[in-house]
């Protein structure tokens, strides 16, 4: 019925990202920003494998049982071959509507000790914010807000920009480099 949970394994999630990518007209786009449920499952495996993915981002917590989840998502990620354009923490803080006070729901700086870690770019911290729901579901996107939260969603975005260019820059510096070594074929 229309309330019954949909579970998708294989085949199915197989099928549906592959009529998503093959059937809709998606016109000329600088990027397609795909939003995943943690882990390593069948829904990312099978984008890996048909879908050429310029990059990905690992998106975490600041507590340490999502860190060592994003840390298995950036292992796949290695063995899949696709670059890790950076890091980024979600529910980085909360801060209290009413008295200004910021807590730390979640914990503190777990993105960023993981970025440190495994040292890849820290792309930012996103803040807990009700507004970004509501943004969303006005259609009034929290990244035109002038507020704190809006500068944060536009720091990650330019951060974000900035390592894809990075990394398909240095891929085809490999790529040059590799070429140049690679003596000629008699």
């Amino acid at each position: 019925g229309e309330d019954d949970p949909v579970i998708w394994r294989g085949p199915m999630v197989h099928k549906l990202l592959t009529q998503l990518f093959e059937d809709v007209e998606w016109g000329a786009l600088d990027y397609m920003v795909i939003d995943l449920p943690p882990g390593t499952g069948d829904t990312q495996l099978t984008l890996l494998q048909t879908v050429p993915i310029a990059g990905a981002v690992i998106v975490t917590t600041p507590q340490e049982v999502a860190v060592d989840d994003a840390r298995k998502g950036l292992e796949m990620f290695g063995k899949h071959e696709t670059p890790v354009i950076g890091i980024v923490e979600n529910m980085s803080g909360f801060r209290c509507p009413d008295c200004g006070t910021e807590h730390d729901l979640f914990g503190a700086g777990g993105g960023r000790a993981f970025a440190e870690e495994v040292e890849m770019p820290f792309l930012g911290e996103l803040p807990l914010d009700p507004r970004v729901r509501e943004g969303g579901d006005d259609g009034a996107p929290i990244v035109l807000d002038d507020g704190e939260t809006g500068e944060a969603f536009r720091a990650f975005t330019e951060n974000t920009a900035n390592n894809v260019g990075l990394v398909h820059r240095r891929r085809r510096s490999d790529a040059r480099r590799d070429k140049e070594q690679t003596p000629d074929a008699p």
